[in-house]
């Protein structure tokens, strides 16, 4: 089928929620893509960090076809091995509490916002609310949707859920201040992926953390784009100086296969009971042996001081092109802030036909989200890429 037929189905059939770019992906291996002419590029997106460790990783695969052969779908009223297993790998290696398995990052966020709530109902709140950073991006299910203030002015979606508000990006004191005895959590990204990769300062982070703790709120930290290695770590928090409550993380987890989790630390452990929450396929034996091939390559110390290493890499060369003002972000996470004047949507699109995948998160910026296993001669390539096409844009 051609890219013009696939086109004119898209048109007739699919609801217009994304503008697509031109290009039928068909095959992918590693850090690299094919689309169906056969051309081939250099992918510095990855599904929106969603194949971290590359496409079509052999172990993922792997694991994949051998759970399918096996057992697809049973259900969340019988036990899996998979599921428990991977339960016990995500408490392990963050919070220390359970783990609640959903199908995205989007469901991930709803059942934070429930176990925060539920949590301040047991406080004897009446009516919690629930603290956000405006620039955040949670997702676009109501109660995440609310959570996320520049989707949510939307009037056409409205109304929203009530008890959320927002205060502006990285203000310590703004944060302080919106936080009282009715706070249910402070909800927030160590770094704001959508937009445009800008970090969350430590002060904030620690302002939240004080917060929480003299009101007795829950910390939830946003981990569905940080996560699974992404800042050359395992979790963006273990290099922040604070410690969430409660931890979602999706997009990596699964490795290209859909999974979220809503992981917690032991003081919000038990506060969902049975028929509290649930998700027919949750959880389910496929997703999880995905990740759990996915957590075997990416948790591993000498990978991630790679990821730290080649990030810094990756910026340093962009921050040497002409057109480029600056760099932000952390590890193989990295927003490209570009000159007054160019035009970033038109300078993605052609460095797509150039064969290089980028995004725009918003306006003026680039987001770079490589393979954790990205070669240093591809690095070189997409710098050198964005180059030849920033000349000409200046030109």
């Amino acid at each position: 089928m051609s890219l013009a037929e696939v086109r004119e189905l898209e048109e007739r059939y699919l609801m217009r929620t994304y503008r697509r770019g031109p290009v039928d992906f068909v095959r992918g291996e590693g850090s690299l893509l094919w689309d169906a002419d056969g051309k081939e590029y250099l992918d510095f997106l990855t599904g929106i960090s969603v194949c971290s460790i590359g496409h079509c990783h052999p172990a993922v695969v792997a694991a994949v076809q051998e759970q399918t052969g096996r057992l697809m779908h049973v259900s969340n009223l019988f036990y899996t091995e998979p599921m428990a297993r991977l339960a016990q790998r995500l408490s392990e290696s963050s919070l220390g509490g359970r783990v609640f398995f959903a199908n995205s990052g989007t469901e991930a966020v709803e059942c934070a916002i429930k176990v925060a709530r539920k949590h301040a109902h047991g406080r004897s709140i009446e009516a919690p609310e629930i603290v956000s950073f405006e620039g955040g991006f949670h997702g676009r299910s109501y109660g995440a949707l609310s959570a996320t203030p520049g989707l949510a002015k939307n009037p056409a979606l409205g109304p929203m859920l009530p008890g959320f508000r927002s205060v502006p990006r990285n203000d310590a004191e703004a944060l302080r201040a919106a936080v009282n005895e009715n706070t249910a959590a402070v909800l927030i990204e160590p770094i704001q992926g959508e937009a445009g990769v800008y970090p969350t300062s430590d002060e904030s982070l620690m302002a939240a953390r004080q917060a929480c703790d003299e009101v007795g709120a829950l910390l939830i930290l946003d981990e569905i784009q940080t996560g699974m290695g992404r800042t050359g770590s395992l979790w963006a928090y273990q290099q922040t100086p604070v410690r969430p409550d409660v931890m979602t993380a999706a997009k990596a987890l699964g490795g290209g296969v859909p999974i979220g989790a809503c992981i917690t630390a032991p003081i919000a452990a038990d506060v969902l009971e049975p028929g509290d929450h649930g998700s027919t396929f949750a959880g389910g034996p496929v997703a999880t042996a995905a990740a759990l091939a996915v957590l075997d390559v990416v948790d591993d110390p000498a990978l991630l001081r790679q990821v730290r290493e080649l990030g810094a890499v990756l910026r340093e060369g962009l921050e040497a092109l002409d057109g480029v003002a600056a760099t932000r972000g952390r590890g193989l996470m990295v927003g490209v802030a570009l000159e007054d004047g160019i035009d970033a949507p038109a300078l993605a699109a052609d460095l797509l036909e150039r064969g290089l995948v980028v995004n725009v998160p918003a306006p003026g910026t680039l987001r770079l989200l490589p393979p954790l296993l990205v070669e240093p001669a591809q690095i070189e390539q997409a710098v050198a890429l964005i180059g030849e096409s920033l000349v000409e844009s200046v030109a």
